[in-house]
């Protein structure tokens, strides 16, 4: 197995703004006066700079994107209940969907309403693109800019999209404060997955480079109670969406597979506690030595790691991405699947089992 880079999230950098005021001999009065002029002319300038163009919201028109910022009720009226409700790291609950073939549905719950959606399969409703469609037919429907600015009072924030980003996983702005993130396979060049979020939750996420003037919304925070429920349910988004890609090409589904999920659960715990990246503990023991230490039976076996990525659906495309993960992802002989996740650490454990 190939070692993988750690794609670190991109550094924030901060831009802070100030006034200076010449001193002039004048009276008193005529001072206020022009201190008073001096605001008004700056505060005129604050608000028609950089201001974004108002427009329409760009037209969507798959099922799909018709809940964002529903309530809860019509989607369970519509859809019925979710398989399972994963509670995440940024204070809003994932309700999952699966036909657990070629559907696959993250709705982000805040306050009873739908605020994020991630999709992926190619059967779900997601007009006017398609799951599988190519980069260019996609670029059709929308243009991938290198900035994208939101603007709320005094306060301005820009994306900064590196190419890399506008390849993998262009930013589109859908309306004055909703974005898509658009996921590329960029092996085949074709969409992988969507998501929807408010910008909220962009900031929170903190996917891209960003400059901003004013302040970002805080990130819970979570007790060890809490971050054991968020790991659980990334660990199983994950099992998920792998065994999704898998079958969307052509491969068979992975069965989920405890005991060593409890052994890639403990490296993604080391890595994090210790400080380190690497499929090698500190220690010197490789996978192998990991599973027969957890006494796992096997007949060949793969570990695809990842750190820092804010969720489980964006960890799975940065390993759909890189040639060493995307072959453990899709390959044929492995039958079983261990997820551990802790804190922004996540192993992938794969087995053949040898019965």
């Amino acid at each position: 197995m190939r070692f993988i880079r750690n794609l670190l999230l991109l550094s924030v950098i901060a831009i802070a703004g100030f006034y200076l005021l010449e001193k002039n001999d004048m009276s008193p009065d005529k001072k206020m006066n022009s201190i008073s002029e001096t605001v008004k002319e700056k505060q005129e300038m604050l608000k028609s700079k950089n201001v974004p163009e108002k427009r329409d919201a760009l037209s969507l028109e798959g099922e799909l994107f018709q809940w964002y910022d529903k309530p809860t009720d019509q989607l369970v009226k519509k859809i019925g209940e979710p398989v399972r409700k994963d509670p995440s790291a940024y204070g809003y609950t994932w309700w999952i969907y699966t036909n657990e073939v070629d559907q696959y549905i993250q709705f982000g719950i805040v306050n009873d309403r739908v605020k994020t959606i991630y999709a992926t399969g190619k059967g779900t409703n997601i007009e006017p693109v398609t799951i599988g469609e190519s980069y260019k037919k996609v670029q059709q429907h929308f243009s991938f800019p290198e900035e994208l600015n939101y603007r709320n009072g005094l306060a301005s924030y820009t994306f900064k999209l590196k190419e890399e980003d506008r390849k993998m996983r262009p930013l589109v702005k859908i309306s004055d404060s909703v974005f898509m993130q658009l996921y590329f396979d960029t092996f085949t060049q074709k969409l992988s997955s969507v998501r929807i979020l408010d910008v909220d939750i962009l900031l929170k996420h903190q996917p891209y480079e960003l400059q901003y003037r004013g302040k970002l919304p805080e990130k819970p925070n979570l007790t060890e109670e809490e971050w054991v429920k968020v790991e659980a349910g990334m660990e199983r988004q994950i099992f998920d969406i792998t065994n999704i890609i898998r079958q969307q090409h052509g491969k068979d589904k992975l069965k989920w597979e405890e005991s060593v999920g409890e052994v890639a659960f403990r490296h993604s715990k080391d890595m994090e506690e210790h400080n380190y990246f690497s499929h090698s503990s500190l220690d010197g023991r490789g996978l192998k030595e990991r599973l027969e230490e957890g006494e796992v039976a096997f007949v060949a076996a793969g570990e695809n790691i990842a750190a820092q990525y804010p969720d489980a659906a964006a960890a799975m495309e940065g390993w759909l991405n890189s040639e060493g993960h995307r072959e453990a992802l899709l390959n044929e002989k492995y039958t079983h699947l261990g997820v551990g996740v802790y804190r922004l650490y996540y192993t992938q454990n794969f087995l053949a089992k040898p019965f």
